[in-house]
């Protein structure tokens, strides 16, 4: 298990080193430039520049970028905040959403699960259709429907929870727009939990459990679950990136001050700093997921870490 590990960490730091590269080429051929105010001469943009570094080589540029990168320091601002470092800027908003994604995916996560299993095991019957219906709206219809229904359903007439989002009563702000970012997460769980949870349930393996005697609890959980969690861990992987690092319109409509807002704000503006450190972030997020996703393979079954330590 250990050189298992150590392989996937191998690969998550070259993939990490390699997205650098792409992030920086991307920066280099990005059009316009944050210093486009009319105000300012030529002779001024360049002291600008010559400031932030950014007449110097290609090559010095990279070199003092990777750097700054990996030590975590993600430069300053341009012109969203001027000369504020980004990590400041990060330091309210990136926990927002952080935790309402976690949040969202721990609801979808959980829900998704049990109405999956629901769906299959009570097969053909009344519960699996009214699991499929809850499914097929959870991914039809979009994540700001939900948020518009429930802000105005649960926040405005019930008065259950904030319509807005409220830094001093961050958990109960945070329910509504979990819950609204779940729903899709929710749904393809659902969907994915019962059709891989039908297959083996319909294995020889599953018969060959139960004529062993094996029932219940045991037989569904410990034979049944397992061989069915890998393809949904597979599928929970991005949408756990996509959930943690925030949607803009659900964001808009809760007011949360979270790190979509700021993306785009800064792709409006130019702000390239801000949005290679975002970028880089996202893409951070992404490899500790799928790091976390390989680990869990090798623990779910053994035959994937087995298989990989004989090539």
């Amino acid at each position: 298990m250990k050189n298992y590990v150590l392989k996937r960490l191998v690969t998550s730091v070259f993939t990490l080193l390699a997205i650098l590269l792409v992030l920086f080429v991307l920066m280099q051929l990005m059009p316009g430039s944050p210093f486009n105010d009319e105000k300012l001469n030529d002779s001024q943009r360049e002291a600008l520049y010559a400031k932030y570094g950014l007449d110097d080589p290609v090559v010095v540029q990279f070199g003092r970028y990777v750097g700054n990168m990996l030590h975590g320091d993600l430069g300053v601002s341009y012109k969203i905040s001027k000369n504020t470092p980004i990590s400041q800027m990060l330091e309210t908003r990136l926990p927002v959403s952080l935790f309402i994604g976690g949040f969202a995916v721990s609801i979808g996560a959980v829900v998704g699960l049990i109405l999956g299993l629901i769906a299959a095991l009570k097969h053909d019957t009344i519960l699996d259709s009214l699991a499929t219906i809850i499914s097929v709206i959870g991914v039809s219809v979009p994540s700001y429907v939900f948020a518009l229904a429930l802000s105005y359903s649960l926040g405005f007439k019930l008065q259950w929870f904030p319509m807005l989002y409220n830094l001093k009563d961050s958990f109960n702000s945070s329910v509504l727009p979990s819950i609204s970012l779940s729903m899709f997460t929710m749904a393809s769980i659902a969907r994915f939990t019962r059709s891989e949870m039908l297959e083996v349930l319909g294995s020889d393996y599953m018969l060959l459990a139960e004529s062993k005697g094996i029932s219940g609890f045991s037989l569904i959980f410990r034979h049944a679950l397992r061989n069915a969690l890998i393809p949904i861990v597979t599928v929970l992987a991005p949408l756990v990136v996509d959930l943690m690092t925030g949607s803009l319109v659900v964001e808009k409509i809760f007011a949360i001050p979270g790190v979509g807002s700021l993306l785009v704000n800064a792709i409006q503006s130019n702000d390239y700093n801000v949005v290679i450190s975002l970028s880089f972030i996202y893409s951070a997020l992404y490899i500790l997921i799928m790091l976390v996703v390989d680990i869990l393979y090798g623990v779910i079954d053994p035959r994937i870490r087995l298989a990989k330590k004989g090539d």
